[in-house]
């Protein structure tokens, strides 16, 4: 059985901050992931009929506004079980006040919490989630069949902002270079905002990355 080629991942871009949210279902077994639903639940779940899939779980890479305003939504159609790194919980809750939503009701708390190294598992599809602080504390990646879904901390060309309350720049540099540099070159790089990307390309090109790694070898007396 060839498990790879049972894996389809779409993606629409939602919300006014244009975030991509992604579904990750198995074409065999008709259940599926939906990652960072940010807003227009009700597109991403025409998305999930049109793939011919049902979302089982919802997993967040973290809780900033534009990543969580589709979460009830999604939740509340599918049943799907809601998933966040316990470190982002204040900040979902409390973070998206004041961005246009009124008096509306906020996304609902998690199910369950998940950190480094968890599957996040529904029926022939297993997500293993990567803690990469920085962008917020809890910041998260999944992985799964060559594919990194990167939220916020991993752009092409670019990182994840760090200046708002909970960034830490160097943390998420740690988090790039210590923990997703150490995938395979020709992971495919599914970020939260903007174009795919690869492991390789962003070694090679992202100036904070290479920025960052020159400025360790110089520290630890190294040749340029």
């Amino acid at each position: 059985m060839d498990v790879a080629n049972e894996i389809m991942v779409r993606g629409i871009v939602v919300g006014v901050f244009a975030e991509n949210c992604w579904v990750v279902g198995n074409r065999r077994t008709g259940e599926a992931v939906c990652i960072d639903p940010g807003d227009q639940p009700d597109e991403v779940l025409a998305l999930a009929r049109d793939m011919g899939v049902t979302i089982k779980a919802i997993a967040n890479s973290h809780a900033h506004v534009d990543h969580i305003l589709g979460v009830r939504g999604v939740r509340e159609a599918t049943g799907a079980q809601f998933l966040l790194h316990a470190d982002d919980l204040g900040l979902l809750r409390t973070g998206w006040r004041g961005f246009g939503v009124g008096d509306g009701e906020g996304p609902p708390d998690p199910d369950a919490f998940v950190t480094d190294g968890d599957e996040v598992e529904v029926a022939g599809l297993k997500l293993r989630a990567i803690a990469t602080p920085g962008h917020t504390p809890g910041s998260l990646s999944y992985y799964a069949e060559g594919l990194l879904f990167s939220g916020d901390t991993l752009f092409r060309g670019s990182i994840g902002r760090t200046d708002l309350p909970g960034g830490d720049f160097d943390r998420e540099m740690r988090s790039i270079t210590g923990g997703l540099l150490s995938l395979p070159d020709d992971t495919i790089v599914l970020p939260g905002h903007m174009e795919e990307t690869t492991i390789a390309f962003e070694r090679e090109h992202n100036p904070f990355v290479r920025d960052w790694l020159r400025q360790r070898r110089e520290a630890a007396g190294e040749a340029p």
